[in-house]
This record gives structure tokens, C-alpha cells and sequence, in this order.
């Protein structure tokens, strides 16, 4: 906001309409606040990232109407009648603007599952930011107009006249009135660009489309993930030896699957290395497990790295081409790590996870097994496994 108010006090050049404005924006900000805990909802992650985002759009309101009642104070009126004319001009365009921009972010409130819960919040908080700006805009901001503006002296305002300024002395006036000279040697640069654009018309619109053509050859490179990746610079390993190894086998094999890992990661961006081997005593812990732990063969193992590493993603996809070959047998996967990612999955151990449901035990198991094999031949997966396992050794 102090940034916007800076912008704003060097295109307007007047600090009675950059207060106007810089009052408007927090007290936008506040009403959606108020609205948003009406609706039962939080400050959040997503919900500041909508505020966020509607900071940049709160201030065109309020902007819109401060130049628009300046225009008529240009032009001799006094400021009761400049605020009346300004405001009533912009009124159906700035509700058109608002409607436009709430438009946008109605389809939200149609996700479903973890999409709704990300994302109508984030729409809420623009759409009801919007609503208080505008309500300020008109009710606030031209009050606030009413008490600071001032009439303006003919032929001695920044905005619309081709007279010189007088002289003065004010270090600000004069940084702003260069900033204003500065920026007109910019936009008559642009309006000559232009020109020669609307020259060449033909030249323009061919090179245009050929530029949009050939921006599709960076569709291979784009990312298509729900949700951007976290490298938090953790890493979740479950690794599982041979079913019906005993614990204190399976810490030999975790202590050698520590040493490899050691080797993969340089020692100065491998922060802490914990494991977790076997069924815990509690039926507590084992049910806010997600890994597929079933017995002493079973184990977690966590790492941390230190700030300043290699992407999380080259280490983990190093892991998985040396790990199955150094320990065979071992089986290996690798379930999120982060917050964001089990969030993301629901707590589920992947972002795939796939039941199978029957009466009979042993046909359930021959149907994964046969879906699993159908699963591993598509491109791209990874980690594809049966958590359960049917070795289980039985004790008489």
C-alpha cells in the first residue's frame, strides 16, 4: 500500500488526493476482513493472497475518481460541483468494472473437493474488497474530496495545461514535476511507436501472429500441476525390506540405506536423517501413519536438508534410479513429505491412491496385482505399489 501511495503521489503530484486514496485502500482492505469472518471464514494463506492480489485493483476506484473530479477542477469549477460531475460520470463505469472483475472468479464457487477449499476463499476475499472499494469510492472518498481538495488557479495545474508552471522551491514539487517530464518524453516514445505500428498495420499483425505461433513451441516446457511444487527441502523415504525381516535385520538394512544416502547428498546440504522402523507400540501413532507400514520390515525414513541445497526433486529422482539397484529386494517410494503436499492428497500416501474393495481376500489381491502391472506401463508414474502385502508370515 505505501508503494501504491508513492505511485500515486508522483503521477498526481498532489498529496491531498494521494491521502484520499491511501485512506480508501485499508479501509477497503478492513470491510473485506469483516465480510470474510461473516462468512465463517479465516485469514489464511489463500485468503491474504486474495487481498494481496486486490490491492493492486482497490486503488483504481478511488484514483479514477480523485483524477476525474481534478479534470473538472481544471476547468474552473468549484469543488462541490467538480465532485457531483466527477462522481456521477464514473459511477456506471466503475460498476461495470466491478461486475466485470467479480465475474471472473463466480466460476470458483462451482470447484469441487480440495479446489473449492483453496480457492473460494482467495475469490471471496477479492470480490468482497472490490464491493467495499467501490461503496468508498463513492461514499468516502468524495466526503474526503469535499474537505481537502482545493480549487484550482487557472493555467497552474499539473493535469491538462499547456502553460508553464511557476517556480518552486519544494524539493518534492520539483522531483515530481521531473518524474512528470520524464514520464511525457516516455509516453510520446510510446504514442511515436505506435504511430508507425498503425503505418505498418500489415507488417505489425503479420509479425504479431507469427510471435503467438511460435510461442507454442514452449507448451513442452510449461508446467501443468494442480498446485504449484514446495521444495521445502524435505524428503519422506518408506522403505520396505523382505516381508518377514526381523527389526533388528531391517536397522542393519536402514543403516546402509542411511549410508547411501549420505553418499548421494553432499554432507554440507544434508541437514538431519531420522528413521522410524517397524509397527509402533501405539494404536495411535499407527493411525495417523500413511506410509503402509505393516510390520517389522516396514520403516520411514526422513531427511532435512539445509538452506541453500540442490532441487528436493533431483535428489529424490537420484534416490529412485541407485537405491533398488544397490538393495535388492528393498522396495522404496517416496510419500509427500511436505505439509502442502499431504494437504494436497487429502493424507493420502500418494497423489493416486486407488482401492480395491471385495469379499474375497486372495481375488482382490490377484485384481491390484493385475492393475498395478496395467499402471507401471503409463509414462510419467512413479512409486506405483500395493501397500498391503499377502507374505504376511502367520505364527501358529
Amino acid at each position: 500500500a505505501a508503494l501504491t501511495s508513492l505511485m500515486i503521489l508522483l503521477f498526481l503530484g498532489s498529496w491531498r488526493s494521494t491521502v484520499i486514496i491511501a485512506t480508501s485502500i485499508p479501509l477497503a482492505i478492513l470491510g473485506s476482513i469483516i465480510a470474510l469472518s461473516a462468512v465463517g471464514e479465516t485469514l489464511n494463506i489463500m485468503t491474504l493472497g486474495g487481498l494481496a492480489l486486490a490491492v493492486g485493483i482497490l486503488v483504481d476506484d478511488a484514483t479514477v475518481t480523485i483524477e476525474n473530479i481534478n479534470w473538472h477542477l481544471e476547468h474552473g469549477k468549484d469543488v462541490e460541483t467538480s465532485i457531483m460531475d466527477g462522481a456521477r460520470q464514473i459511477v456506471t463505469p466503475a460498476f461495470v468494472s466491478l461486475l466485470c472483475i467479480c465475474i471472473v472468479f463466480v466460476p470458483m464457487f462451482f470447484l469441487e473437493g480440495v479446489a473449492r477449499f483453496l480457492f473460494v476463499p482467495m475469490a471471496e476475499a477479492v470480490m468482497f474488497a472490490m464491493i467495499c472499494s467501490f461503496i468508498l469510492s463513492r461514499t468516502l472518498v468524495p466526503t474526503m474530496a469535499k474537505y481537502l481538495l482545493k480549487p484550482h488557479a487557472p493555467h497552474t495545474d499539473e493535469h491538462g495545461s499547456n502553460a508553464a508552471l511557476p517556480p518552486s522551491r519544494n524539493p518534492l514539487v520539483r522531483f515530481q514535476r521531473g518524474f512528470e517530464a520524464r514520464f511525457e518524453r516516455v509516453r510520446a516514445a510510446y504514442r511515436d511507436l505506435l504511430a508507425m505500428a498503425l503505418e505498418h498495420r500489415r507488417v505489425f499483425v503479420g509479425g504479431f501472429l507469427a510471435f503467438v505461433v511460435a510461442s507454442f513451441a514452449l507448451v513442452p516446457f510449461l508446467g501443468r500441476n494442480f498446485f504449484p511444487s514446495v521444495d521445502a527441502g524435505q524428503i519422506l523415504m518408506h522403505v520396505r525390506a523382505p516381508i518377514g525381516t526381523r527389526v533388528e535385520e531391517s536397522a542393519t538394512i536402514f543403516a546402509n540405506v542411511q549410508a547411501a544416502i549420505r553418499r548421494i547428498v553432499p554432507p554440507e546440504e544434508l541437514g538431519t536423517v531420522v528413521d522410524n522402523i517397524g509397527q509402533p507400540i501405539s494404536g495411535i501413532n499407527t493411525a495417523y501413519n500413511n506410509t503402509g507400514t505393516i510390520g517389522s520390515w516396514d520403516g520411514d525414513i526422513q531427511i532435512a536438508l539445509n538452506e541453500g541445497h540442490r532441487p528436493t526433486a533431483d535428489y529424490v529422482r537420484r534416490m529412485r534410479e541407485e537405491l533398488p539397484r544397490q538393495f535388492p529386494g528393498v522396495t522404496f517410494s517416496f510419500p509427500p513429505a511436505d505439509i502442502i503436499s499431504q494437504i494436497l492428497n487429502f493424507g493420502s500416501p500418494a497423489p493416486i491412491d486407488l482401492q480395491v474393495r471385495g469379499n474375497n481376500l486372495p481375488q482382490n489381491f490377484v485384481y491390484a496385482n493385475k492393475l498395478l502391472r496395467e499402471i507401471r506401463r503409463v509414462p510419467g508414474v512413479a512409486d506405483a505399489r500395493i501397500q498391503q502385502s499377502q507374505a504376511n508370515p502367520t505364527f501358529a
